[in-house]
């Protein structure tokens, strides 16, 4: 047993460690993008419900349950975002009618070159009703750093960049034909670096708060198979109370390298997938999630050293829902093909839109395919644009995080994400324990 949960470990986490998150593609800073290739190409219509492969486990840990024997899946996507704001109005000081900034220019492109994002799985059956498992990967992460470090808006954002990694030891239990549970603990690091310029002229220097944190969290759920070849799944994921340890520096008045806490109260959510068995070529997949980002809202830095204070990080964002539906066709023994398309109302909106994130509502249009290289090997393909509605920013005096300086823009945004998975299978599937799901991934 000791062996099995050690090769376990060491397969799902050492790729994931190598890299930590980039650019987002969910609302706000949530990543949806990097939980795996299969998943990808359907807009991951189905996550919860078993849907999209291995990677399901990151949304609903009892789909484990779902793939007989002993298997890993590794992912790695490329994740390109763009974004540039440029001022709709003269950028004032003081008031809407003050006088006019000595700088007016924009952001240029925010998304940088893009980023990387791994995630892994692995299911290892135990017996004909017990699963245990772990997923790894990136669900938060941004990087926005503008072309114009110095422009119209630097007192709100010159960078930001968000990096996490999860890694979630995972239950399951098929409890009889038709119901099975799973359970996850999550424990998750986060590293957070936000950079901002101390004054409106060109010449300000930058005022940098950074620190990350490892905090804890988990989730759980269910999927049901009330008829032969349906299956349906519900998932919670907690919120994670990220409590992080860092500095403040460059800020005025203040000591050059001050010590901060800030606790960011990451959203849980909950998640529901339907996956329909059409026929032996056909399956189709729908899914729908809701995220609790309202919880997310006015973040005090407190001084470690009188514990007052010392600034505060207001996003007063929404709640965000996101819809999808897939379709896979079997063209071959060996060839899978299939597409989706999906769309996310977003927690951010034109009243609480910082210069960091162009995020606003989004379309989401999928396509994939996987080759079934050996009866051990599965290489999946993913790729999804994603449409952004124009976003824009408003300090214009109600702005939650509002300073000195009004300022209005608007960017026009669009995501290119690109992802490669190759999932192992280190039994014999010729030996697997007699256990049949009824929608099949592998």
């Amino acid at each position: 047993m000791k062996g099995l949960v050690h090769t376990a470990a060491a397969a799902t986490v050492s790729l994931a460690a190598l890299l930590a998150a980039g650019a987002a593609s969910a609302s706000s800073f949530a990543i949806r993008s990097g939980q795996g290739a299969e998943g990808l190409g359907m807009a991951y219509a189905g996550a919860a419900s078993g849907g999209i492969g291995l990677g399901a486990m990151a949304w609903n840990p009892a789909t484990i349950t779902m793939f007989p024997g002993r298997h890993s899946n590794w992912n790695f996507t490329y994740l390109n975002a763009n974004g540039d704001y440029e001022p709709t109005s003269v950028t004032r000081l003081g008031s809407p009618r003050g006088p006019a900034s000595p700088i007016q220019n924009g952001t240029g492109n925010i998304g940088g070159d893009g980023a990387f994002i791994p995630a892994s799985a692995s299911a290892w059956q135990l017996t004909d009703r017990f699963w245990i498992g772990m997923t790894t990967g990136a669900p938060y992460g941004l990087r926005s750093k503008p072309e114009n470090q110095v422009h119209a808006a630097q007192i709100y954002g010159r960078s930001a960049k968000v990096a996490t990694i999860n890694v979630a030891p995972t239950i399951g239990y098929k409890v009889n034909d038709w119901l099975s549970v799973g359970a996850a603990l999550q424990v998750q690091w986060l590293k957070a670096s936000l950079k901002q310029a101390n004054g409106i002229g060109p010449a300000a220097t930058p005022v940098i708060i950074e620190g990350d944190t490892i905090d804890f969290g988990y989730r759980f759920g269910f999927t049901l198979t009330p008829f032969e070849g349906t299956n349906i799944g519900v998932a919670y994921r907690s919120a994670v109370r990220q409590t992080l340890d860092g500095t403040l520096r460059g800020a005025p008045g203040a000591p050059l390298v001050l010590p901060v806490k800030a606790n960011l109260n990451l959203p849980d959510s909950v998640v529901f997938g339907l996956s329909q068995v059409i026929n032996d070529q056909w399956q189709v997949h729908a899914g729908v999630e809701w995220t609790n980002w309202s919880r997310f809202r006015n973040i005090p830095v407190v001084n470690e050293l009188n514990g007052r204070p010392a600034t505060s990080l207001n996003f007063q964002y929404d709640d965000a829902w996101y819809f999808s539906g897939g379709v896979e066709y079997k063209y071959s023994r060996d060839l899978t093909l299939r597409a989706g398309i999906g769309y996310e109302m977003s927690a951010v909106n034109d009243r609480n839109r910082t210069i960091f994130i162009s995020d606003n509502d989004r379309l989401w249009l999928s396509a994939g395919a996987s080759y079934q290289v050996t009866d051990r090997i599965k290489v999946d393909l993913g790729y999804t644009y994603i449409d952004v509605k124009k976003a824009s920013v408003n300090y214009n005096g109600a702005h939650p995080q509002q300073g000195a300086v009004f300022y209005t823009a608007e960017a026009k945004p669009y995501v290119h994400i690109a992802s490669i998975g190759i999932t192992y299978r280190w039994d014999d599937p010729t030996q697997t324990l007699p256990v049949q799901p009824a929608v099949r991934k592998y």
